[in-house]
């Protein structure tokens, strides 16, 4: 699958033309590892589409959760790692309508992890990996899901005020989004 590798492996063994070499960046000698592993670990309703696979640093992410609010959706996030990685965190939108307290209609997400300075200690660190952003993402639909620090505040208002409510909306949307 992990077709960089091929490049890499190719590019070490001694090509002698100068131009025919292509120098393979950091980020991406860094992602061959960590799209393996992140593969290996991924949560249980949880696949990743390459849709080059040459391109490591570009993919989306499904989200199926089977059991909480969100249950029989599917959400779809995409996800790119800048040339920069792993001094910053990769960039996640979710381009799947949903009602979610820590994720914005406009697919902006709230997850400390994703921030390359966080308050809480608990931001980006050269020491994560895409499998950890995997987990965090899959977990906004589990544990980590936070309606004291809202980024759509309108929602977790919504749930504080009228929970059996909030969890219809919750569907209409997933409904809708199953339709398309």
């Amino acid at each position: 699958m992990i077709t960089l590798s091929k490049k890499l492996k190719s590019g070490s063994a001694g090509a002698t033309a100068q131009s025919s070499q292509r120098r393979i960046s950091i980020r991406d000698q860094l992602l061959i590892k960590d799209v393996s592993e992140m593969q290996d670990n991924l949560p249980e309703g949880c696949s990743v589409d390459f849709q080059d696979p040459d391109q490591l640093h570009t993919f989306t992410l499904t989200v199926a959760p089977s059991e909480g609010l969100w249950r029989g959706g599917k959400f779809h996030f995409s996800v790119v790692v800048p040339d920069e990685y792993n001094n910053v965190p990769p960039i996640v939108r979710c381009e799947t309508k949903l009602w979610h307290p820590n994720i914005s209609e406009d697919g902006d997400i709230c997850l400390s992890l994703l921030r390359k300075n966080s308050i809480d200690g608990l931001g980006w660190a050269p020491t994560r990996r895409l499998k950890d952003v995997i987990w965090g993402l899959n977990s906004l639909f589990a544990d980590l899901l936070n309606f004291d620090d809202p980024l759509n505040l309108e929602a977790a208002n919504h749930y504080q005020k009228d929970k059996e409510s909030f969890k219809r909306k919750v569907r209409q949307y997933i409904d809708l989004n199953n339709k398309q």
